[in-house]
């Protein structure tokens, strides 16, 4: 077991505050730092720090496949760490984006490898084979747009705005309320000639101030967001397609599960994100990265949604709280050391034998496993192998572990 170095990323979107407060070091930072990475991710792999200096997560696990990750996860996954921790800090909102089924992620990285598209090329969509679900959960209260929204909602919201400029497209919907209309009014929108926009756009954001102004409160924060995402994305597809999406109030400790294809934007707050090790990621706006709107609309699920919050399940007598999703590569619950447990040894429950990351998000605690004892602040991880064995954990104060293991 060893403390665990992230790789800090630093994208215009981050916050120049949050991850430096989070880890403990002086702010404001010369750059938005956006996420931090704890994985073995060969974009940015995260640092051992060991008696002997500091070593590539990745290189460890070249090394000792077996012995770091367990026999089981080696049999299912190889070599590779199967999953990525981040802690995501949002000060302005992301590209609006999806990530592709592992089908589509081998297909795409192939057909681009025959094209001799670098990896590190801006207008590579594949960088690795393999698909991307994942899980936020919000530290702070968190906000987002994730999903397309039943269309009754859509519908209800675009007439609320009372915009005359967007009644064939309340029609088109209303014609057709299921997955097929939100996939014919979506690519409508995204794929419209920029002449169409500039027109579409400002009336849409005008219909949102009048209503913000009006003081109705059922979609101020869709107006709102319409608002925030107009100006900073003047002309912009997105804004509109932020209509069809579920706009999302996350509360500390709460989650949203984002499987392959599900459209989003994370547009403010701080969260724990795991997910499968990949970073493959398919733009369709709101950014000045590469926009790949065909590859986009091949991979989104229309499908709507309107319960897409994942909450914690209480196991293991209140010690652990679970997040439960389907995703294979990863599962992720929070341990919590409080009330009558404080200044006692206790063991963490036992899910399985292979490796586990494991994030101090509050308090401090030391940790026990058969290879050594760290303590963990608010803000450090630890990487504790498959090897180490069960692992015990003794606080003086309350604290909060975020866990990731693989899935079972």
């Amino acid at each position: 077991m060893h403390l665990l170095r992230g790789a800090v990323r630093t994208y215009a979107w981050g916050s120049r505050t949050d991850i430096a407060e989070f880890t403990g070091r002086a702010c404001p930072t010369a750059h938005p730092e956006a996420e931090l990475w704890f994985g073995a991710h060969p974009g940015d792999p995260a640092m051992l720090e060991t008696e002997d200096g500091e070593r590539s997560l990745l290189a460890a696990l070249r090394d000792d496949p077996e012995g770091q990750l367990g026999a089981a996860v080696c049999a299912r996954f190889g070599d590779t760490l199967p999953f990525l921790v981040k802690v995501l800090a949002a000060d302005e909102p992301l590209s609006l984006q999806a990530h592709p089924s592992a089908e589509q992620a081998l297909e795409g990285f192939e057909r681009e490898n025959r094209l001799g598209i670098p990896v590190s090329a801006p207008n590579r969509n594949y960088r690795d084979p393999s698909h991307k679900p994942e899980l936020i959960v919000a530290l702070s209260q968190f906000e987002a747009l994730a999903g397309f929204r039943p269309a009754a909602g859509s519908i209800e919201l675009m007439r609320a705005l009372a915009v005359t400029d967007l009644d064939p497209y309340v029609n088109l919907l209303s014609g057709q309320p299921d997955a097929g209309g939100l996939r014919a009014l979506f690519t409508t929108w995204i794929t419209a000639p920029q002449p169409d926009l500039d027109v579409l756009v400002p009336a849409v954001i005008d219909g949102a101030i009048h209503y913000v102004r009006s003081g109705r409160r059922e979609f101020a924060a869709e107006a709102k967001t319409v608002l925030e995402l107009g100006e900073r994305y003047p002309g912009d597809a997105g804004v509109l397609a932020s209509l069809l999406l579920n706009r999302i109030t996350l509360k500390p400790g709460e989650g949203i599960y984002l499987p392959a294809g599900n459209l989003h934007t994370y547009l403010n707050g701080v969260g724990v994100e795991v997910m499968a090790n990949s970073d493959n990621v398919l733009r369709g706006g709101l950014t000045p990265k590469h926009v790949d709107v065909p590859e986009l609309l091949r991979v989104l699920d229309f499908t709507p949604a309107d319960d897409v919050v994942v909450r914690p399940e209480e196991v293991d007598d209140g010690i652990e709280s679970v997040y439960r999703t389907p995703a294979p590569e990863f599962a992720v619950s929070v341990l919590h050391i409080d009330g009558d447990r404080i200044g006692h040894e206790i063991d963490a429950p036992t899910r399985h034998d292979g490796p586990q990351i494991l994030l101090c998000t509050e308090g401090s605690t030391v940790v026990h496993a058969k290879g050594g004892t760290v303590t963990l602040n608010k803000g450090s991880a630890a990487w504790v192998s498959a090897d180490e064995g069960p692992i015990r954990l003794a606080a003086t104060q309350p604290t909060k572990l975020f866990r990731a293991t693989v899935g079972i």
